[in-house]
């Protein structure tokens, strides 16, 4: 897989994760006006049990199919990748089938004892129904990425988010003034809704890029083999994205009873927790539609690459992936930072909230990168590195979140989750780096896009101060102020117009 197919791999993913990203805000605008930010916080108190449980059963086996579908691909060993989707999704759709049972009948406890909040019982029976759904799509969508197709996973993804929105609008009317429980519920009905149209699509598109594409040959891989050899890579990634998806939950489930202890605390522990996991985390995270898609196309990307021992494609994803991230980290750095008073009034309505994310701004730089790393890392097989840091990251945050919560609330959540992404992020890019035999340019990857972000921010803040403030001035400003900032990426050399035109689909390579 060469520079251009992994651009346009992550420009059409991008493109998709946009258009999810932009519903997902209106989204979740219309649920917070719709059940409060109490309510933002009772739902967000589920959706970590909703990451553990696909971390459960499908996250290391999306990767695995990925990267083996990538390496038969790459051998024409066609037969040998409809074996490995099969026997993943038997193994998928069994643990999903615990998973789910499991969750529907001891909702009560772990809602009572676990997360300490009675009103999720209901949204966490219901949640328990998309499992199956869930893990059978996230392995064949796996596929899709090992034979580079993103348009489908792209599609699945937009029609996921459409069915979810349609979803929740007709059941929230009814089931709204039933209770802030069945408000929540009408969320989750919503994720499950999705879930399984998202799977029926992935499937017929499966079934028909199959035959498409003549991959209906004799796998020369026994049963044994490919079963060892999907399992030898699954079981490590599993281990360790459950083992920091259970880190993550218990992170998630301690901020508002630890928050809850915090003297200065304004406001329901609930109703704070609702606003820095359900509206400011979403909002900073927003970038990550291009860096995830990047990650994404990246591991197979890269263990073609390995496959066929071609170094030279390895050093040219390593730095246009961490180029590439360091610049949209140091743009919407600049702009949560700069214009959070006019960001939180124009997206939420919510100038009140400028506070949290200015405190949050410089995590964006850290997170970012450690996106694009950990999809490097994984292409480069280093599984048992990331778990490592995984853990060590984990740790940091409930450390600080356990101790430093009730004495100094929010700040030190965001402080622990800053100290952690910088001590995982700078040795991940070290690791990355020393595999690979990559030297990074410092002066194009750092230096100019820094100068350029500096000098178009200050441009955007000089014509903030001019003209008055309204949501669409707001917009075309922000939006003028990143296109000044890639024509400077121009002038000094970082980007060259041909890899725009490439970027953008519009010339080849």
């Amino acid at each position: 897989m060469n520079k251009n197919t992994v651009l346009k791999g992550a420009f059409i993913l991008t493109l998709a994760n946009i258009i999810t990203r932009f519903t997902g805000f209106f989204y979740r605008i219309y649920m917070n006006n719709t059940i409060g930010i109490e309510g933002m916080g009772l739902y967000q108190l589920i959706m970590p049990v909703y990451s553990l449980c696909w971390s459960i059963t499908s996250s290391g086996f999306t990767t695995t199919i990925s990267k083996l579908t990538a390496q038969e691909k790459a051998k024409h060993q066609y037969g040998n990748m409809g074996r490995i989707l099969k026997q993943s999704l038997l193994i998928c759709t069994f643990l999903s089938l615990i998973i789910s049972i499991s969750l529907y009948f001891t909702a009560d406890v772990f809602a009572t004892y676990i997360i300490k909040e009675q009103r999720t019982i209901i949204p966490l029976k219901i949640l328990a129904l998309c499992f199956p759904f869930m893990s059978a799509g996230s392995c064949i969508r796996g596929y899709f990425f090992g034979i580079q197709n993103s348009t489908v996973p792209a599609f699945s993804q937009i029609l996921e988010q459409t069915v979810r929105i349609t979803a929740v609008f007709f059941t929230a009317e009814k089931l709204v003034p039933m209770g802030l429980s069945y408000a929540c519920a009408s969320a989750v009905i919503g994720i499950v809704a999705g879930e399984i149209v998202s799977f029926l699509f992935v499937l017929l598109l499966y079934k028909r890029v199959k035959i498409k594409k003549g991959f209906i040959k004799k796998p020369s891989m026994g049963v044994m083999t490919s079963l060892t050899t999907i399992l030898s890579m699954a079981i490590p990634l599993s281990s360790g994205r459950c083992l920091g998806a259970l880190l993550s939950t218990i992170e998630n489930i301690l901020i508002p009873q630890r928050l809850g202890l915090f003297s200065g605390a304004k406001g329901n522990p609930l109703e704070i927790y609702g606003s820095l996991t359900g509206l400011m985390m979403p909002l900073i995270q927003f970038p990550t539609a291009f860096l995830m898609a990047v990650s994404i196309t990246l591991v197979p990307a890269v263990s073609e690459a390995c496959a066929i021992k071609n170094k030279r494609r390895i050093r040219d994803a390593v730095n246009l992936s961490v180029f590439f991230t360091i610049v949209v980290s140091l743009c919407f750095t600049a702009i949560f930072a700069i214009f959070p008073k006019e960001v939180c009034e124009t997206v939420y309505q919510e100038e009140k909230l400028y506070m949290l994310l200015l405190k949050l701004s410089p995590v964006c730089p850290f997170l970012y990168l450690h996106i694009t790393l950990s999809g490097l890392l994984n292409g480069l097989g280093e599984h048992i590195y990331i778990l490592k840091n995984n853990v060590i990251s984990s740790i940091i945050n409930i450390i600080f979140i356990y101790f430093g919560m009730p004495l100094y609330g929010v700040d030190a959540f965001i402080l622990g989750w800053i100290v952690s992404l910088i001590l995982t992020s700078t040795t991940s890019l070290h690791r990355v780096l020393k595999i690979t035999e990559t030297k990074i340019d410092i002066i194009k990857c750092l230096f100019y896009p820094l100068i350029c972000i500096l000098a178009s921010a200050l441009t955007g803040r000089l014509l903030f101060i001019k003209i008055p403030y309204s949501s669409i001035s707001t917009v075309s400003i922000m939006g003028g102020m990143c296109i000044f900032y890639i024509i400077l990426l121009i002038i000094t050399g970082c980007i060259k117009k041909d890899e725009i035109l490439q970027f953008a689909g519009l010339k080849k390579k």
